[in-house]
């Protein structure tokens, strides 16, 4: 694990959190709505979704029951926006499927048990499986992502190649003593996300970056 750069997973956030200030994640009206946002945002830009889901919205099919009425090609054209379309629609099915026979269920399972029976789903993979846990079901669950690799193996915290359980589980033991995880998790994965998307992009802006300061890769990354 690496440990060159000045800043810790803790002080990182404060950091972000002085230059960037609160980001009101995630954008949803209800958890259901969140729950479909977190599969079609798969390998695609958050705008690309909102306008799949106002598809959705306007043919009245945001609802477990809907999107599993509705046929497989009639969904994968309103999800078109999003790409890779009728893999979307399949593996939105599946958590419908899921959805409807586990929904009265859901507030009564611990969160350990809640995150397996996310992943048997069809097509919900560890960072699906947390979004929908931390930000529909408020549970303490860190989302890992590409963002979080990138920001944290250049201020020299990770090496980059950890599996993603490994850095999951180091992100949410340093920060287990803070008093309301589900808050803070919710607001540092958002904040990583604006970071990495406007200044710590695959060519880093390194003059732009709050953090520039305590970051080892500054030098090498801006040249």
């Amino acid at each position: 694990m690496a440990g060159r750069g000045r800043y810790t997973i803790a002080t990182a956030y404060t950091a972000l959190l002085r230059c960037w200030g609160p980001q009101h994640w995630w954008p949803g009206d209800t958890p259901f709505e969140i729950m479909v946002g977190a599969v079609l945002t798969q390998n695609t830009a958050w705008t690309n979704v909102e306008r799949a889901i106002a598809n959705l919205k306007r043919h009245r099919a945001l609802s477990a029951r809907a999107i599993l009425a509705v046929p497989a090609d009639t969904l994968a054209e309103w999800l078109r926006p999003s790409g890779y379309f009728n893999v979307k629609a399949k593996r939105l099915k599946a958590l419908c499927a899921w959805y409807r026979d586990n929904a009265r269920r859901i507030r009564y399972m611990d969160t350990v048990e809640l995150r397996h029976a996310l992943l048997a789903v069809h097509g919900i993979g560890p960072e699906t499986a947390d979004d929908i846990l931390l930000y529909a079901w408020e549970r303490p669950v860190f989302v890992i992502d590409a963002y979080t690799r990138r920001l944290f193996s250049r201020l020299g915290i990770i090496d980059g190649d950890e599996s993603y359980e490994t850095l999951r589980g180091l992100f949410e033991n340093r920060l287990r003593r803070r008093r309301d995880r589900v808050a803070v998790f919710n607001e540092y994965h958002a904040l990583i996300v604006r970071h990495a998307k406007d200044v710590c992009r695959p060519r880093p802006r390194c003059e732009q970056c709050c953090l520039r300061r305590g970051c080892p890769s500054r030098v090498a990354s801006s040249e």
